[in-house]
């Protein structure tokens, strides 16, 4: 199980932004859709973070960063969070989302051979006739 450990130091949102690196409105939206727990306020109102959610706030970003949406960052957090994960349901998780984004390389590529033999058919010359428009249309 992975441990989260809470420091003394206390951060305002500004400041986890800063440290993480991440946007303030993203921050609000991850605690919007559950992935950033709510943090308490402080008397004078303002939010304070801990090292708690700054760490889950890497995690989530790194997440993000390596492609995974946030249903598959939500469950990655809920397998850590119950500390049920084993390393056999991270491992077939992430086989999963890796034959994803071969599949979407495997289908750019096959975009990029089409549009470079399409686009060596165009002269690029000022004439109304184009072998690019053509073979979009057809």
């Amino acid at each position: 199980m992975v441990q989260i450990q809470a420091s003394a130091r206390a951060l305002k949102r500004g400041e986890l932004a800063q440290r993480t690196g991440c946007n303030l409105e993203t921050i609000r939206y991850y605690e919007k859709v559950g992935l950033l727990p709510a943090p308490p306020r402080a008397a004078n109102g303002h939010r304070i973070y801990d090292a708690a959610h700054q760490q889950r706030l890497r995690f989530i970003l790194r997440g993000r960063a390596l492609g995974f949406d946030i249903v598959e960052i939500r469950g990655l957090l809920a397998l850590m969070d119950g500390g049920h994960q084993t390393c056999a349901e991270v491992k077939a998780r992430t086989d999963r989302h890796l034959a994803d984004i071969r599949a979407k390389i495997a289908d750019l590529q096959r975009m990029a051979r089409v549009l470079t033999r399409t686009s060596a058919q165009c002269s690029g010359d000022m004439v109304p006739e184009c072998p690019i428009i053509e073979a979009l249309a057809s």
